[in-house]
């Protein structure tokens, strides 16, 4: 199974004008003056910053941008590293708080990109031997978040992957008219992290696989339907991570024709603030998944015969 050529030209326009956007937004996502590594509210742009830095770190993994977005991408990672001061903000919180999982979690696109933290790698390598760590609860698409992270930034590890794969919704094979809009994105995030956004499409176990491509393609008619388009575009992000890709040249062409010119993409079908710093906040993430979706798509696309 092929990416379409459709398909691939609508992903090139949505990657590259989707990191356009938040390269020539970057100053919105930055962290306020004075913010240390406890800060009060991680979701607020501490997590926005690091959905920026996924977003490059895939381009420069998988690139097939052109050199002019290289190089955008290259400087949104380098923007993004300063904010956390080079590292030493990510070393500080994981310093302070053992258990917490965000330090691995945001420094791990950075890795994969050739940013290192001399103190946070021997840290992480020291936390990961940890009985208390290893016995830290999380939702089961969070645990794959930080095994992937720990994969990505080359900590030693003995991970059973079929048995995290196995806690989770997906890993169930359950009833597909069953699943909800919070269901449908841990089922997004169990597929990016185990195929690590893309590059290993054959982790995801081969039932999974089938399952997920048979059903896909309902699931984003909904979510079209009713003009979720943050979820529709992480939706075709793990159509684009198969072992045989499902893309759909309509519901790409939908998001590419969606996307306004200077990259910008809606998260869903409500008004748009005209508030330049509350537009970014309620959409970057939207974009970020534009950006990685057209990213991936392409990459596949090249891989092939």
């Amino acid at each position: 199974m092929t990416v379409p050529a459709p398909v691939a030209a609508a992903a090139r326009s949505m990657a590259d004008r989707a990191l356009s956007w938040l390269h020539a937004h970057r100053a919105l996502g930055a962290l306020p003056p004075g913010t240390t590594a406890e800060i009060a509210d991680p979701d607020g742009v501490y997590k926005p910053l690091g959905e920026t830095t996924l977003a490059a770190s895939v381009i420069l993994r998988d690139g097939v941008a052109g050199p002019g977005q290289l190089v955008a991408a290259q400087s949104l990672m380098d923007f993004t590293w300063e904010q956390l001061r080079r590292g030493d903000m990510l070393y500080e919180r994981q310093l302070r708080h053992t258990l917490m999982t965000d330090p691995l979690e945001m420094y791990a696109p950075f890795a994969r990109c050739g940013y290192r933290h001399t103190d946070l790698d021997r840290l992480l390598a020291h936390r990961a031997r940890l009985r208390s760590v290893d016995g830290v609860e999380l939702l089961p698409n969070r645990r794959l978040a930080v095994a992937n992270a720990a994969r990505v930034a080359g900590l030693d590890q003995d991970v059973d992957w079929a048995a995290l794969t196995r806690a989770t919704w997906l890993g169930a094979t359950p009833e597909p008219w069953a699943i909800n809009w919070i269901t449908a994105y841990a089922l997004t995030h169990t597929v990016f992290h185990l195929t690590d956004w893309g590059a290993r499409p054959r982790g995801l176990p081969a039932a999974l696989a089938e399952y997920v491509r048979t059903w896909l393609p309902v699931w984003i008619d909904i979510w079209r339907e009713v003009e979720q388009w943050d979820l529709v575009t992480e939706l075709m992000i793990v159509g684009a991570s198969l072992d045989e890709p499902y893309c759909a040249p309509g519901d790409w062409e939908a998001i590419a024709a969606l996307q306004h010119e200077d990259g910008f993409v809606p998260c869903d079908g409500d008004p748009v603030s005209d508030d330049p710093q509350q537009r970014f906040k309620d959409h970057q993430h939207t974009v970020v998944v534009t950006a990685v979706a057209g990213s991936v798509a392409l990459a596949r696309a090249a891989r092939e015969p």
